[in-house]
């Protein structure tokens, strides 16, 4: 049985590591679960058997990329540290330099940050997504009211003002390397860009 349970893991992996390759190159209006059962060499039966539909598929791809990023991010939360700053930095400098480093995680985030305009069919999906992005934004901003608790950020300062600032930074930075991965050097410039960011915020 266990087998089995694995066997099907891998399957469902399989089609949503195929899904990412046929949804960035046909768009995902124009794919079809045909396509991506062909990609990921398995039959259309198997496709079914894990999902539904195609947003089904869209969907089972946003989770895989955005929960385990969530999860990090509150059990770096759930620690105790004497300098939120600094290990907010190391996080996100952490998570830079897994993402030069993870093909999925590289192909998910173009889809949906370069090729995906939730237009059309996607329209219903945006607020689902938008409330995961929230949510990312929620957690981070826990790292920042520690900081103000412990004196590292003035004490009138506002956590989210902060959060929104490094996910646009980050967020900017994120779009450079995945319009030009080759020519962004991330494992050298990761720690140096991360570093301009929140040592600034470390000498407020």
């Amino acid at each position: 049985m266990r087998r089995t349970k694995e066997d099907a893991e891998l399957t469902k992996q399989a089609i949503l590591n195929a899904a990412v390759e046929v949804f960035s190159h046909r768009g995902v209006a124009k794919a079809s679960l045909e396509e991506i059962a062909r990609k990921a060499d398995v039959t259309r039966g198997a496709v079914y058997w894990h999902f539904k539909n195609k947003m089904e598929i869209f969907d089972a791809l946003h989770e895989r990329l955005h929960t385990p990023f969530i999860e990090r991010i509150l059990e770096g939360l759930e620690a105790e540290h004497p300098n939120p700053i600094g290990q907010l930095q190391v996080l996100c400098t952490n998570l830079l330099l897994e993402l030069d480093q993870d093909e999925f995680r590289k192909k998910s985030l173009t889809l949906f940050m370069l090729k995906c305009d939730y237009s059309g069919a996607l329209q219903d999906r945006r607020d689902a997504h938008t409330k995961a992005k929230y949510e990312k934004m929620q957690a981070f901003s826990g790292y920042f009211q520690k900081a103000i608790e412990a004196g590292q950020l003035p004490s009138n300062a506002d956590a989210g003002d902060y959060t929104i600032a490094m996910n646009c930074y980050i967020r900017g930075i994120i779009i450079e390397y995945l319009e030009a991965p080759d020519a962004f050097d991330m494992p050298n410039k990761a720690p140096i860009l991360m570093d301009i960011f929140f040592s600034r915020l470390q000498h407020t």
